[in-house]
């Protein structure tokens, strides 16, 4: 025989429904710890302020220093001597430098003969390409044409730019090439004057100036049978080689 429960004696029968009572009462426990407020309490702080009546400090002596004081000024004399100015005072007469209509002036007249004209030497600079007698380069004395000198000249030019020709060590360094273009002029008295110089850098410059400036004196060109200055130019290759 099947034994039968009583309905009134089940455990879980009113479960849910004391799960919500619970709940609710959590909601409501925590919304009211969330509306108390707490005030605080006012806290009586005393302040003690000692306060001396007497306040003793010791002064330093101090020494008056006594200056004895500045001597009076002189007095006047008792007697007053009064000097009479007997002495004559000359005025001195300027005389107007200013010409009046009645002022004749003599016209200068200068004969030609008394004037000394100095004849200025202008400096003519000539081309190297026209000159009637080119410069004549130490070595190149015993040619007789003039074209057979000017290939001497640009000869023995070149030959001394190899000789004293030294590359910039810092020129090397930081690989600076290119051409460098010299122009200078030979003067009446055979020296090299007026170097200009045109290059890619500083450096090269500097070295084709120096190259240049040590040629050695020549024999000035001349035109119409005087000593002129020449101008000549020549281009200067600064390569590096492996």
């Amino acid at each position: 025989m099947k034994p039968k429960k009583n309905p009134n004696a089940e455990i879980g029968r009113n479960s849910s429904l004391y799960f919500m009572i619970g709940l609710t009462s959590v909601l409501f426990i925590t919304w009211q710890s969330f509306e108390v407020k707490f005030y605080e309490e006012d806290t009586k702080v005393s302040e003690v302020v000692q306060v001396t009546d007497e306040l003793k400090e010791d002064v330093p002596i101090t020494e008056m220093i006594r200056t004895t004081p500045p001597p009076p000024p002189p007095s006047a004399p008792n007697v007053i001597e009064i000097v009479e100015d007997v002495e004559d005072v000359k005025e001195t007469i300027i005389e107007s430098t200013e010409s009046s209509q009645e002022t004749f002036i003599e016209d200068a007249v200068v004969r030609i003969e008394d004037v000394d004209v100095e004849e200025v030497e202008e400096d003519i600079v000539v081309p190297f390409a026209i000159i009637e007698y080119v410069p004549v380069f130490p070595g190149c004395e015993s040619l007789e044409t003039q074209a057979e000198r000017k290939a001497c000249f640009n000869e023995k030019v070149q030959e001394h730019i190899k000789a004293n020709f030294n590359y910039p060590a810092s020129a090397l360094e930081m690989g600076i090439t290119g051409r460098v273009y010299v122009q200078f002029v030979i003067d009446s008295n055979g020296r090299v004057t007026g170097i200009q110089k045109r290059g890619p850098d500083k450096l090269l410059e500097k070295e084709a100036e120096r190259i240049i400036a040590s040629l050695p004196k020549v024999k000035p060109g001349q035109q119409r049978g005087k000593a002129v200055s020449v101008k000549y130019s020549i281009p200067i290759n600064f390569i590096m080689q492996n």
